[in-house]
């Protein structure tokens, strides 16, 4: 079985017992790590004596936070297109990053940013492209001061493909960034060619983009730099977060060559178990087995 850790995404209750409750109930199914997840963050931002709570929480229940999801949308993207909150975009992630770092995360995802949203649609990609590098250009380096590791990763849109990500990465050749692998995301610019209805031919279908680049080999591209990743299952139509072996991506195909990435360092489950009620037992057992397809 693969050494490199699991993590959960768990969405955490406000309510003090109720969150308690939900993390002995995860410790008892069997998980040691979950992940700091934006809403965490968000709540923290609010309230900073909340980190303090919280970490006090896990390490009751005997668990830890690895990585770390960071606040998303078109207003904390890298990419964002409102020229008054860029600069607070840019301060508010170098915020979470001072946050993570506090909370002893080693890895966060960072949203590189679409362009299905109002006004970005008013900006050509190469325009959204160079405000991510810009922005990137800012938070690297407080991301190296603090010992994170930043990760961009693939969705279903044309700035975010494997092409875009390799040539942002050319770009700043720093171990402080990586790839985070998203297998549903991969799976929709894969298998998402077969339905009219899939989430990339609809956001493709501005007219200004041309087709979908549809990529059956995501994760062969992305491999290298890959440092985490983001692992849920889908029918290839919408972003469904099903649990791994509820959709159809071939996991007997990505999970021996996602382990063989050199970088990685964690693998996270971005199932919600509460949303799906799935139990915690079989999640837990499935990315057990999950691990043992070498």
């Amino acid at each position: 079985m693969s050494k490199v850790p699991v993590t959960y995404l768990c969405y955490l209750p406000e309510d003090e017992k109720f969150r308690r409750h939900i993390l002995n109930d995860l410790s008892a199914a069997g998980v040691s790590n979950i992940v700091l997840a934006e809403k965490l963050l968000e709540q923290i931002v609010k309230d900073f004596g909340f980190a303090d709570v919280l970490k006090k929480e896990l390490s009751d229940a005997g668990l830890r936070f690895l990585d770390a999801h960071a606040p998303f949308g078109y207003h904390w993207d890298m990419d964002c297109p409102y020229p008054g909150l860029r600069r607070s975009m840019i301060a508010y992630q170098k915020m979470v990053l001072e946050l993570c770092a506090y909370m002893n995360v080693d890895t966060i995802t960072i949203h590189l940013g679409n362009n299905h949203f109002d006004p970005a649609y008013n900006y050509s990609d190469e325009q959204l492209i160079e405000w991510m590098k810009e922005t990137l250009s800012e938070l690297l380096p407080v991301a190296e001061k603090l010992g994170i590791t930043i990760c961009i990763e693939n969705i279903w849109f044309s700035v975010n493909t494997p092409e875009v990500l390799n040539s942002i990465k050319a770009c700043f050749p720093t171990d402080t960034l990586g790839f985070c692998y998203d297998s549903g995301h991969a799976n929709l610019m894969d298998k998402g060619r077969y339905s009219a209805d899939s989430n990339p031919n609809v956001h493709w279908a501005d007219g200004k983009r041309g087709e979908p680049k549809w990529d059956d080999h995501i994760l062969e591209k992305m491999l290298p730099n890959v440092v985490n990743c983001h692992l849920h299952d889908n029918m290839g139509v919408y972003d469904e977060h099903n649990l791994a072996g509820e959709g159809n991506t071939d996991w007997n195909h990505i999970m021996p060559l996602l382990l063989s990435a050199p970088r990685l360092k964690v693998i996270q489950s971005e199932f919600c178990p509460f949303k799906n009620g799935v139990s915690l037992a079989k999640m837990v057992a499935r990315f057990d087995e999950l691990l043992k397809l070498k």
